[in-house]
């Protein structure tokens, strides 16, 4: 019997071990979170929490900017959380700030919200910083998918001790005021103090070249604050393809890098601040190639006076007239002239998110600085979105002018350092003689001396 009891034992446990475990009646029932249309099924795990924000009155977001947001809001502890989605401006935030030992603040158009009475600890500081990517030289990190920038604080030993939980959002339209520009396919420089949306301008007229003009766009993005941290770039920008700059003093050789690798019909810079850079930019427009870049600054006679951006208005340089030219134009023996052509061919001056002055011919603008004359420049604002022409290089009327039965004509000039209303002529006409004159057809006529 020992002969055949061994091969069936054998047969019995070769048997046994291919048959699927029996189901342990005991075992816990798992968790199946529940589906809502037209919102992809969570993940379990360590991202569902930075995938989803905490907002009031609803367990999934409504949009995908609502995803992005939340997974900013994840790297808040849970109270300090709570009470920025509780906030009447939450679409409006524009950033979080924790500082080591203090209250963390909430900044909203209204102003700074506290949304904690404890202060920050190291260990708040360490649940941020372990879920976004790694810091760069400059200080700045992001979360993947996202137009989010978290900026750091560092001790002088190197460890961050404060963070700056910047917004980021794609607004679709913030370029409209621009679009007949874009499509002649001028050259922009928009400057503009930080923060007034620069960056989220540029990064719609990118998707505008790209997706509605069919162009060929090449972002150079320095930061990932146009395309997003992470290797896939954001949604917002379209089809115009990315190229990230592993170091920032190195933004000149990949703008080069772009243009005779990759045939792009467009290059979109973020934040031209060195001369380097802007020798590289200069470089491009030569070729032909259209160029959309940001500088900081609040007017054009910043980019004059500065000297490692000066190149981007054509250069300034000092010469010396003879006396009979001198008097002749009835100035000093030595002025200030354009030593070349501008890299750029308009310029757009950032007044606020809704008001934008436009400078559609940059030389003529720097060469009317530098003379001393007051330079056209065209106002544009957006209201209801949609776009209102207030100037375009002399008198025009406008619908929205119209006061007390009046039409205003309005000419706006800007001196180098006066931008008050001192500098505009107004005009005005009864409707009454408007109405009468075209009942009559007899021609009317309006000129301005002086």
């Amino acid at each position: 019997m020992l002969g055949f009891t061994l091969p069936l034992q054998l047969r019995c446990c070769h048997h046994l071990s291919q048959q699927p475990p029996l189901p342990n009646p005991i075992s816990p029932k798992p968790f199946y979170p529940p589906v809502v249309p037209s919102v992809p099924r969570p993940r379990i795990g360590p991202g569902l929490r930075a995938s989803f924000p905490v907002l009031s009155g609803s367990v999934f977001p409504e949009d995908e900017a609502d995803v992005e947001l939340g997974r900013l809001l994840a790297l808040l502890p849970e109270e300090m959380r709570r009470r920025v989605s509780d906030h009447a401006e939450l679409p409006q935030l524009i950033e979080v700030v924790m500082d080591l030992g203090r209250k963390p603040l909430a900044r909203f158009p209204s102003g700074d919200f506290v949304i904690s009475e404890y202060p920050i600890t190291v260990q708040d500081i360490e649940h941020a910083t372990a879920q976004v990517g790694d810091f760069a030289v400059d200080n700045r990190a992001g979360i993947s998918r996202t137009l989010h920038r978290i900026s750091a604080i560092r001790n002088r030993k190197g460890t961050i001790i404060g963070l700056t939980c910047r917004v980021g959002r794609a607004i679709s339209g913030s370029a409209k005021l621009l679009q007949d520009l874009i499509k002649d396919g001028a050259s922009l420089l928009l400057i503009g103090p930080p923060g007034v949306g620069k960056t989220t301008i540029i990064r719609e007229i990118a998707r505008m070249l790209a997706n509605d003009y069919k162009k060929r766009v090449m972002i150079v993005d320095t930061s990932n604050e146009i395309g997003g941290d992470g290797d896939i770039p954001h949604a917002g920008i379209g089809n115009a393809r990315r190229m990230q700059v592993p170091n920032s003093d190195a933004q000149h050789k990949v703008l080069i890098e772009a243009v005779e690798n990759h045939m792009p019909q467009v290059i979109v810079i973020d934040e031209i601040g060195t001369k380097l850079e802007a020798m590289a930019a200069s470089t491009i427009a030569q070729r032909g190639i259209q160029l959309v870049a940001t500088a900081h600054g609040i007017t054009i006679e910043n980019l004059i006076m500065n000297p490692s951006l000066e190149m981007l208005v054509g250069g300034i340089q000092s010469v010396t007239l003879g006396d009979e030219e001198a008097s002749r134009r009835g100035v000093q023996k030595t002025v200030l002239e354009r030593k070349g052509p501008s890299t750029f061919s308009c310029g757009v001056e950032i007044i606020s998110k809704t008001e934008l002055r436009i400078h559609r011919s940059l030389e003529a603008t720097v060469d009317a600085i530098l003379s001393g004359r007051f330079p056209n420049v065209e106002i544009r604002k957006m209201k209801s979105q949609e776009q209102e022409e207030i100037l375009d290089n002399g008198p025009v009327s406008d619908s929205s002018l119209q006061k007390n039965g009046e039409i205003m004509f309005e000419e706006i000039t800007e001196g180098a350092d006066d931008q008050t209303s001192q500098n505009e002529l107004l005009f005005k006409l009864p409707v009454d003689l408007v109405e009468d004159s075209w009942e009559h057809k007899s021609p009317l006529s309006l000129f301005c001396y002086g």
